[in-house]
């Protein structure tokens, strides 16, 4: 059974039963973007998915907008929670935001599902430029989109920089993201945040405190392939796993796979 609430740091909705897992959505999302694959988590785990500030229900961050003010939220919820020590999964900003709680020694197992943060100069440009002028499109097209998501054609053009395989997305997913995309009050500022902050500071070898797993699809077209490497060398106990015929979102393209590797590594 699962349950939507609402904390002092930041809305969620919790279910399942089993080991706690904590679920942190990417830029644009909200704490229902991980459900392609939620049930089977619930199974065997019990799943905690919040609102990133300025997402979903979540209030924009009173100060400036950076990935270390949401990742303090991010503690703030963990200890709101009794969840230090969590096993956890992101994806995008959220794999990054993975990543930092890791570098902080907040959570178990982290599980970073094609991380941000790790961009060459020309790369985040393009990745800044790109992704304001595909936010600008999609609220622009807000009226359109039961059509467009409803042809594969379309659907292909709207979601072509995200996805390996989009016209074999269900059409209600691709609506609902983007409709989530283009409501986040605080997308913008946390786009700058990503675009123009610091990139992700490391973690040496010897220091994590639990397994760090990196998943990488081979078609990203948001955090090019290429960045693998960088991340695994900032966080060398890290391992890398590449999805096969898979874009940025490896829960879209790949549930299946996405699903067995996040239990794989989780279970008891």
């Amino acid at each position: 059974m699962s349950s939507t609430q609402t904390a002092p740091t930041l809305p969620f909705k919790r279910g399942g039963s089993g080991s706690p897992l904590l679920m942190i959505h990417g830029l644009g999302g909200n704490r229902d973007s991980f459900d392609p694959i939620l049930p089977a988590l619930q199974a065997e785990h019990d799943v905690i998915s919040p609102d990133l500030p300025g997402h979903g229900e979540a209030p924009e961050l009173a100060g400036a907008v950076t990935v270390d003010a949401i990742a303090d939220r991010l503690e703030a919820f963990l200890d709101a929670h009794d969840l230090d020590g969590v096993d956890v999964v992101g994806s995008s900003l959220g794999a990054r935001l993975v990543l930092e709680l890791a570098r902080r020694g907040r959570v178990g197992t982290a599980i970073a599902l094609d991380p941000g943060g790790f961009w060459s100069t020309r790369q985040r440009s393009l990745f800044g430029v790109s992704v304001a002028a595909s936010f600008k499109l999609v609220v622009g097209l807000q009226k359109a989109l039961p059509t467009l998501t409803g042809n594969p054609v379309t659907r292909t053009a709207l979601l072509a920089q995200f996805s390996a395989r989009p016209w074999a997305l269900p059409q209600e997913l691709v609506a609902k993201e983007l409709r989530q995309f283009a409501a986040s009050p605080g997308f913008t500022d946390t786009l700058d945040a990503l675009w123009h902050g610091p990139l992700q500071a490391g973690l040496p070898a010897g220091q994590a405190r639990g397994p760090i797993h990196l998943v990488w699809g081979r078609q990203d077209r948001v955090t090019f392939a290429s960045q693998a490497p960088r991340a695994q060398a900032a966080f060398p106990d890290a391992d890398l796993t590449w999805i096969e015929k898979c874009g940025h979102f490896p829960h879209w393209d790949q549930p299946d796979e996405t699903t067995r590797l996040v239990l794989g590594w989780t279970r008891s």
